[in-house]
C-alpha cells in the first residue's frame, strides 16, 4: 500500500496522538473516574490493535499512548508492546514513524519485574497517576475503604512503583516519568503542595489536571473544579514558577521551579480550552474510535478491520469529518449531555 500523506480534520488539525485502551476495569475506583467492573465484549485482537496502530501511524500519529482502566490490569500489554517494537525497527513499515510509546498507569502493579519487562518491551515513557500524597485524600480519591491506612499504603505503592521504573531506567529527568494528578475543589485541593513536594523530591514533573465533566457517573459540577491558574498561583506561592508554555498539540501549560528542581504542567480544559490544536484520536479497547474525549458515542472501527486498506478509509473519513471542540463550547449552565465514561475511553 503506498505512504499517504498526514491529514487533517475541518479544523485543520493533524492526527498527533493514538491514544489505545487496553481495558476498561482498573484496581482502584476512582468517583470521578467510575470504571467499568467487566470488559466490554469484543475486544479488539492483537492483529487488530497493530493494524489500528499502522494505520494512525500512516496517517500522521507519532505518539503512541497505551491507556485504560488500568492497563497493566491486561495481559495483552507485554505482547503488544513487543509487536509494536519490532515494528518500529522495520523502517518500511509505518510503525517506524512513532517518535514515543508511552503508558498511562496508576503505579500499583508497577512492581520492579514489570517496569523491566515494560523497559525491554520498547516503552518510552510511563505517567503515574496520583491525586494525593496524604492517606485520608488518597483514599478518597481512589475510592478506597479504609481511611488514611489504606490511602497511606496506596501512597507507598506508588512509591515502589516510581522507584521501580527509575531503577528501570525511565528517566524522569528526560521527562520519561511524569505524575499526574486530577485536583477537585474542596475534595483533594489541599494537597497541591504534598503532591508538588513529592514530585520535587523524586525529580518528575507534576501535571494537575482540572476535575473535568467526562462521563455520567461522578456527578459533575463546575463548581467543583479549581481553575489551573489557581494552582499555579498556590504553588508559585510556595516554590516560585517561571512560564515555559504550551506546545503546539500539547495538553500542558508548563511551568519550571525558579530553582531549578524540575518543573510542573497544568492541563486545563474547563478553563483553558485547548481544542483549537487537540490532536488526539481515542480507540477503545473494543474498537470505538472517539475524536473527542467529552464524546457520547464512537465510531465502530471493527467492520472496518478486515484489511488494512478498508481502516485507513474509515479512519480517514472520520477524521475529516471532525468537528469537534467541545471544552470551546461547553456551557456549563445548560442541561448536561450525555457522555461516554472515563474509563471506557481511556483518558
Amino acid at each position: 500500500m503506498s505512504t499517504s500523506l498526514p491529514l487533517a480534520d475541518r479544523l485543520n488539525r493533524p492526527i498527533g496522538v493514538l491514544r489505545l485502551s487496553l481495558t476498561a476495569r482498573c484496581n482502584l475506583a476512582c468517583p470521578y473516574c467510575c470504571p467499568d467492573l467487566e470488559e466490554p465484549p469484543g475486544l479488539l485482537t492483537l492483529e487488530q490493535q497493530m493494524r489500528v496502530i499502522r494505520v494512525a501511524a500512516r496517517l500522521g500519529a507519532q505518539t503512541l499512548r497505551l491507556t485504560g482502566g488500568e492497563p497493566l490490569l491486561s495481559r495483552r500489554l507485554l505482547p503488544l508492546l513487543e509487536a509494536v517494537a519490532q515494528a518500529r525497527r522495520d523502517r518500511s513499515d509505518p510503525i517506524a514513524g512513532l517518535q514515543a510509546v508511552a503508558l498511562t498507569s496508576n503505579g500499583v502493579l508497577l512492581s520492579e519485574p514489570m517496569a523491566r519487562a515494560l523497559r525491554a518491551a520498547g516503552l518510552d515513557r510511563i505517567t503515574i497517576s496520583l491525586d494525593a500524597a496524604e492517606g485520608e485524600a488518597a483514599a478518597r480519591m481512589a475510592g478506597l475503604q479504609g481511611g488514611a491506612v489504606a490511602g497511606d499504603r496506596l501512597v507507598r505503592q506508588v512509591q515502589d512503583g516510581i522507584a521501580a521504573a527509575c531503577a528501570a531506567g525511565f528517566d524522569p529527568s528526560c521527562r520519561e516519568l511524569k505524575l499526574n494528578a486530577v485536583i477537585q475543589r474542596g475534595i483533594n485541593d489541599d494537597q497541591l503542595l504534598p503532591l508538588a513536594g513529592l514530585a520535587r523530591q523524586q525529580g518528575m514533573e507534576l501535571r494537575l489536571i482540572e476535575y473535568m465533566d467526562v462521563g455520567n457517573r461522578n456527578q459533575w459540577t463546575l463548581d467543583q473544579v479549581l481553575p489551573a491558574a489557581q494552582m499555579v498561583e498556590h504553588i508559585h506561592a510556595r516554590w516560585p514558577l517561571e512560564p515555559l508554555g504550551r506546545p503546539r498539540g500539547g495538553t500542558a501549560r508548563r511551568w519550571r521551579y525558579g530553582d531549578g528542581t524540575g518543573s510542573i504542567g497544568v492541563i486545563a480544559s474547563i478553563s483553558e480550552p485547548f481544542c483549537g490544536d487537540c490532536n488526539r484520536l481515542r480507540v477503545t479497547a473494543d474498537g470505538q474510535a472517539f475524536t473527542c474525549l467529552f464524546s457520547a458515542e464512537g465510531t465502530d472501527l471493527k467492520p472496518a478491520l478486515a484489511s488494512e486498506r478498508q481502516l485507513e478509509k474509515a479512519m480517514r473519513q472520520l477524521w475529516q469529518r471532525r468537528q469537534d471542540r467541545y471544552s470551546e463550547e461547553r456551557d456549563p449552565a445548560a442541561v448536561a449531555s450525555t457522555h461516554a465514561e472515563m474509563a471506557y475511553l481511556g483518558g
